[in-house]
């Protein structure tokens, strides 16, 4: 379930800090963008404090026919991602696992970057190695803990908690 960012309850106030400084990072993350409109609002979809958190971001009007993203921050590189309809937080994160994947092929093959998500790391195998260990973590201990609540729904609006 969707929770506005200045309603963020975390399991303790360490790990409620903690997510309020990610949707910080989120915001500045999101902001960065030359193509970023103002933000009209902010949710959380789901997070583990220090750790990643997945934030979906409302702007005032649209930009490409999009009026949200999803942004994805945490201790591995921050990405962004275009709303899907039903969109879970376990559906975006492992989205955001897929988009890394090409990374560290593309690093590893020496291939193109033309159509590879930006990670703002040098493109070596030790920086691969790091990010790949962190998606399996993902993968493997953090993904099935998220939230299987649709988010968005069948045509990708955003399914607002209590209505």
């Amino acid at each position: 379930m969707l929770t506005q960012v200045e309603s963020i309850k975390g399991e303790d106030d360490e790990d409620m800090r903690l997510l309020m400084e990610m949707a910080e990072q989120a915001r500045d993350y999101v902001t960065s963008f030359q193509w970023c409109p103002p933000i009209a609002r902010e949710w959380l979809a789901d997070g583990i404090g220090g750790v990643v958190a997945i934030f979906l971001f409302e702007f005032t009007h649209k930009i490409d026919g999009d009026d949200k993203v999803w942004v994805i921050v945490g201790d591995l590189p921050p990405a962004f991602k275009a709303v899907e309809p039903n969109d879970t937080p376990q559906s975006v994160l492992d989205d955001y696992c897929f988009l890394m994947d090409d990374w560290i092929a593309a690093v590893r093959t020496g291939g193109s970057f033309d159509d590879v998500f930006p990670v703002a790391a040098a493109r070596t195998e030790e920086h691969a190695r790091m990010l790949e260990s962190r998606l399996a973590t993902l993968r493997d201990d953090i993904i099935p803990q998220f939230s299987t609540d649709r988010a968005t729904d069948a045509k990708g609006k955003i399914v607002v908690p209590g209505k």
